[in-house]
């Protein structure tokens, strides 16, 4: 980049001792107030382009960058977000795209299916490229604590798509804990409402086999996971509910929700997780369990242990997730009708209680008096300029983006530890996060990684 503004500077000098008009020079080449000169764009390749991808890709052209290339294993899905950038070389395989446009690209996104998100990423952190990756951060443990590392040693800047992180609301969450507001925090509740509402979970792999749309490359969608035939059940969007290919409600809306409590308390790593899930409403027993896709319900419990936080001492946490309809019991502080949002967080303090929704939202203290004692507390956090906004910059010189895959690495790990104990419902897992394994339970080690088909790898 500095060799290319050189050059720029050096042909603006020639010219204007030559004579020439600026004027025949069109503005956007020069730059200028509204206007980002070639030399200084961003050139990115997009890995996912449908969906969540496609979503991600438009708004990080709004901020100014340049995407080169774009690759999607369907046509069809994608086709909006080809169209909008007719000019970008169009791929299916992306490790065909980042051999071939590594002297062209400075980062990459990727907004694939969970069971592609590892091995995506890696391709593009070893190509040296910055990465932006949809959540959660990977589909299994082993591709979590891998990637983490493969990009603190290449030195990229990376981030995750949990945006709740930019928020105000998580901010102010995390002052006004810190502040003591509803004192010594012992108990959290983390809940969504997405299990079996937006997909399908507690049903068997199905037995007709569809004809593949023309469209899509079902080899490609596929990629490590081992082969089966393609149904709709799968793809384009059912996809979350089943094993093989993303991480049920947890891994989905884990990364909005359990990020919070995991930052403002400083959580780090729990010390044992716990799961009980349900297929018909019933517990299952280890004979009747599904692997095909996720419990109908679950009800997952952490236990972090003491830690510190700027020289506090803090006491242990029992942190407990619910899915598929389940939901703590309402705060007896909560009148008038009041009632949890469907998706969100309630802290439990020895003074009192908050709440708040997904994504970062405003939180709420109980009982509503201590409201105006969390706006008094002082704003000492910096605040964001956007989530998407943080690694746009980053990437252009700017400061790390504050979910780095240094933060969003190990919060993964623990969202993904919870999927893991549903593994093994009713089993109290002792977990050994530096050498990421169970202790007490060796038999479910075995799913801390999946094994990929020939011709995939980190």
């Amino acid at each position: 980049m500095t060799k290319s503004k050189s050059s720029r500077r050096a042909f603006l000098a020639a010219s204007a001792a030559s004579g020439f008009s600026f004027m025949i020079v069109p503005r956007h080449v020069l730059g200028g107030q509204g206007q980002t000169p070639p030399s200084e764009r961003l050139n990115v390749a997009g890995i996912g382009c449908g969906g969540m991808g496609g979503g991600d890709i438009a708004t990080i052209t709004k901020l100014g960058a340049n995407f080169v290339a774009l690759c999607d294993v369907d046509d069809a899905r994608a086709a909006g977000t080809f169209n909008a950038h007719p000019k970008a070389t169009r791929y299916k395989d992306f490790r065909v795209m980042i051999d071939k446009e590594a002297k062209n690209i400075d980062a990459v996104t990727v907004g694939t299916p969970d069971h592609i998100h590892a091995v995506a990423a890696m391709a593009a952190i070893k190509a040296g490229k910055h990465v932006y990756v949809q959540k959660p951060l990977t589909h299994t443990l082993h591709e979590c604590r891998e990637l983490t590392k493969a990009a603190r040693a290449a030195k990229v800047v990376t981030s995750m798509g949990n945006q709740g992180h930019a928020s105000e609301g998580s901010r102010l969450t995390n002052e006004w804990l810190q502040a003591g507001v509803i004192g010594d925090v012992h108990e959290v509740h983390v809940w969504s409402d997405r299990a079996g509402r937006l997909w399908k979970q507690g049903i068997g792999r199905p037995t007709d086999t569809p004809p593949c749309p023309a469209t899509l490359d079902w080899d490609l969608w596929l990629g490590p996971i081992k082969e089966r035939s393609y149904h709709h059940a799968y793809a384009p969007v059912g996809w979350r509910g089943w094993w093989d290919f993303g991480t049920g409600a947890l891994g989905d809306m884990g990364c909005h929700i359990i990020d919070h409590p995991v930052w403002a308390l400083n959580l780090g790593a729990p010390t044992s997780v716990e799961a009980t899930t349900t297929h018909d409403g019933t517990l299952l027993e280890d004979k009747k369990l599904n692997f095909e896709t996720f419990p109908i319900a679950a009800i997952v419990t952490y236990q972090f242990p003491a830690r510190e936080l700027a020289g506090k001492k803090l006491p242990p946490v029992t942190m407990t997730w619910y899915d598929g309809g389940l939901m703590p019991p309402t705060p007896a502080e909560m009148t008038g009708g009041q009632r949890l949002p469907g998706n969100g967080v309630l802290y439990v303090g020895s003074k009192g209680k908050m709440y708040h929704g997904s994504h970062g939202g405003m939180p709420q203290l109980l009982p509503s008096a201590l409201q105006a004692q969390g706006q008094a507390v002082p704003k000492t956090m910096a605040r964001s300029p956007g989530h998407y906004d943080e690694w746009y910059l980053a990437c252009k010189g700017g400061n790390p983006p504050v979910d780095h895959f240094e933060y969003s690495g190990p919060m993964t790990e623990t969202v993904l530890l919870g999927v893991l104990s549903m593994r093994s419902p009713g089993t109290r897992l002792e977990w050994d996060a530096e050498n990421l394994k169970v202790k007490n339970a060796p038999n479910v080690n075995e799913f801390i990684h999946t094994e990929y088909r020939k011709g995939w790898t980190l």
